[in-house]
Protein backbone atom coordinates (compact mmCIF):
# COMPACT_ATOMS: atom_id res chain seq x y z
CA UNK A 1 0.00 0.00 0.00
CA UNK A 2 1.42 3.33 -0.95
CA UNK A 3 0.97 6.44 1.07
CA UNK A 4 1.83 9.98 0.03
CA UNK A 5 4.96 11.49 1.53
CA UNK A 6 4.55 14.96 3.03
CA UNK A 7 6.19 17.69 0.97
CA UNK A 8 7.06 20.76 3.02
CA UNK A 9 7.06 22.92 -0.10
CA UNK A 10 3.35 22.26 -0.44
CA UNK A 11 2.27 22.95 3.13
CA UNK A 12 0.69 26.22 4.16
CA UNK A 13 -1.37 25.87 7.33
CA UNK A 14 -0.05 25.15 10.79
CA UNK A 15 -1.56 22.71 13.27
CA UNK A 16 -2.08 23.69 16.94
CA UNK A 17 1.24 21.93 17.68
CA UNK A 18 3.12 24.25 15.32
CA UNK A 19 3.80 21.61 12.66
CA UNK A 20 2.92 22.40 9.07
CA UNK A 21 -0.18 20.56 7.86
CA UNK A 22 0.39 18.41 4.81
CA UNK A 23 -1.60 19.46 1.74
CA UNK A 24 -2.87 16.81 -0.67
CA UNK A 25 -0.99 16.33 -3.91
CA UNK A 26 -2.54 14.04 -6.51
CA UNK A 27 -0.45 11.14 -7.76
CA UNK A 28 -0.33 9.87 -11.33
CA UNK A 29 -3.06 7.26 -10.78
CA UNK A 30 -5.30 9.80 -9.03
CA UNK A 31 -4.98 12.13 -12.02
CA UNK A 32 -5.70 9.33 -14.51
CA UNK A 33 -8.80 8.37 -12.52
CA UNK A 34 -10.05 11.99 -12.57
CA UNK A 35 -9.96 12.48 -8.79
CA UNK A 36 -10.74 15.99 -7.52
CA UNK A 37 -10.19 17.16 -3.94
CA UNK A 38 -13.22 18.87 -2.38
CA UNK A 39 -12.20 19.19 1.28
CA UNK A 40 -9.12 18.36 3.34
CA UNK A 41 -8.71 18.52 7.11
CA UNK A 42 -7.84 16.24 10.02
CA UNK A 43 -11.58 15.72 10.61
CA UNK A 44 -12.57 14.92 7.03
CA UNK A 45 -11.20 14.44 3.54
CA UNK A 46 -13.64 14.52 0.62
CA UNK A 47 -12.91 13.86 -3.05
CA UNK A 48 -14.88 13.08 -6.19
CA UNK A 49 -14.23 10.76 -9.12
CA UNK A 50 -16.11 10.21 -12.38
CA UNK A 51 -17.45 6.73 -13.09
CA UNK A 52 -16.63 7.18 -16.78
CA UNK A 53 -13.06 6.04 -17.36
CA UNK A 54 -13.16 3.86 -14.22
CA UNK A 55 -15.52 1.11 -15.41
CA UNK A 56 -14.84 -2.60 -15.83
CA UNK A 57 -15.80 -4.66 -18.89
CA UNK A 58 -19.47 -4.98 -17.80
CA UNK A 59 -19.88 -1.19 -17.72
CA UNK A 60 -19.90 -0.91 -13.91
CA UNK A 61 -17.62 1.12 -11.67
CA UNK A 62 -14.56 -1.10 -11.23
CA UNK A 63 -14.14 -2.48 -7.70
CA UNK A 64 -10.40 -1.94 -8.02
CA UNK A 65 -11.01 1.72 -8.83
CA UNK A 66 -13.11 2.01 -5.67
CA UNK A 67 -10.33 0.41 -3.62
CA UNK A 68 -7.63 2.57 -5.19
CA UNK A 69 -9.46 5.86 -4.63
CA UNK A 70 -10.67 4.81 -1.17
CA UNK A 71 -7.16 3.90 -0.06
CA UNK A 72 -5.80 7.17 -1.44
CA UNK A 73 -8.38 9.33 0.36
CA UNK A 74 -7.99 7.39 3.62
CA UNK A 75 -4.21 7.62 3.42
CA UNK A 76 -4.36 11.35 2.74
CA UNK A 77 -6.50 11.77 5.84
CA UNK A 78 -3.95 9.80 7.89
CA UNK A 79 -1.03 11.85 6.53
CA UNK A 80 -2.79 15.11 7.39
CA UNK A 81 -3.26 13.87 10.98
CA UNK A 82 0.33 12.60 11.12
CA UNK A 83 1.64 15.95 9.93
CA UNK A 84 0.22 17.61 13.09
CA UNK A 85 2.92 15.65 14.95
CA UNK A 86 5.68 16.10 12.38
CA UNK A 87 5.17 12.50 11.17
CA UNK A 88 3.97 10.70 8.06
CA UNK A 89 1.76 7.64 7.58
CA UNK A 90 2.04 4.34 5.74
CA UNK A 91 -0.85 2.01 5.03
CA UNK A 92 -0.84 -1.34 6.84
CA UNK A 93 -4.38 -2.63 6.24
CA UNK A 94 -7.33 -1.89 4.00
CA UNK A 95 -10.61 -3.76 3.56
CA UNK A 96 -13.70 -2.97 1.56
CA UNK A 97 -17.28 -4.05 1.15
CA UNK A 98 -19.05 -3.29 -2.14
CA UNK A 99 -22.75 -2.62 -1.57
CA UNK A 100 -23.89 -1.55 -5.05
CA UNK A 101 -22.34 -0.23 -8.22
CA UNK A 102 -22.69 2.68 -10.60
CA UNK A 103 -22.70 2.94 -14.39
CA UNK A 104 -22.41 6.70 -14.75
CA UNK A 105 -22.08 9.96 -12.89
CA UNK A 106 -19.68 11.05 -10.21
CA UNK A 107 -18.93 9.30 -6.93
CA UNK A 108 -17.99 11.07 -3.71
CA UNK A 109 -15.32 9.61 -1.44
CA UNK A 110 -15.33 10.71 2.22
CA UNK A 111 -12.78 9.67 4.86
CA UNK A 112 -13.54 10.26 8.54
CA UNK A 113 -11.49 9.10 11.51
CA UNK A 114 -12.43 6.14 13.66
CA UNK A 115 -9.20 6.42 15.69
CA UNK A 116 -6.52 9.12 15.58
CA UNK A 117 -3.61 7.94 17.67
CA UNK A 118 0.05 8.77 17.88
CA UNK A 119 1.08 5.41 16.38
CA UNK A 120 -1.94 4.21 14.38
CA UNK A 121 -4.91 5.79 12.66
CA UNK A 122 -8.03 4.08 11.37
CA UNK A 123 -10.44 5.77 8.98
CA UNK A 124 -13.79 4.84 7.54
CA UNK A 125 -14.06 5.73 3.87
CA UNK A 126 -17.49 5.92 2.24
CA UNK A 127 -18.03 5.99 -1.50
CA UNK A 128 -21.47 7.27 -2.46
CA UNK A 129 -23.28 8.04 -5.69
CA UNK A 130 -24.86 11.34 -6.68
CA UNK A 131 -28.05 10.65 -4.71
CA UNK A 132 -26.17 9.66 -1.56
CA UNK A 133 -26.48 5.88 -1.84
CA UNK A 134 -23.57 3.96 -0.33
CA UNK A 135 -21.63 2.09 -2.99
CA UNK A 136 -18.65 0.95 -0.96
CA UNK A 137 -17.38 1.09 2.62
CA UNK A 138 -13.64 0.87 3.29
CA UNK A 139 -11.66 0.74 6.51
CA UNK A 140 -8.00 1.70 6.37
CA UNK A 141 -5.38 1.59 9.10
CA UNK A 142 -2.13 3.53 8.79
CA UNK A 143 1.05 3.38 10.85
CA UNK A 144 2.41 6.78 11.86
CA UNK A 145 6.18 7.17 11.71
CA UNK A 146 8.75 9.88 11.61
CA UNK A 147 9.52 11.36 8.23
CA UNK A 148 12.55 10.14 6.36
CA UNK A 149 14.78 12.72 4.71
CA UNK A 150 14.48 12.71 0.93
Amino acid sequence: MSTPVPNSAETQDHSPTGHELWKITLGELDEKMGVKIVEESVERVVATMPVEGNRQSFGLLHGGASLAVGEAVGSWAAVIHASTMGKTAVGVDVSATHHRSAREGVVTITATPIHLGGTLTTHEVLITNEIGQRLCTLRITNLLMRRHKQ
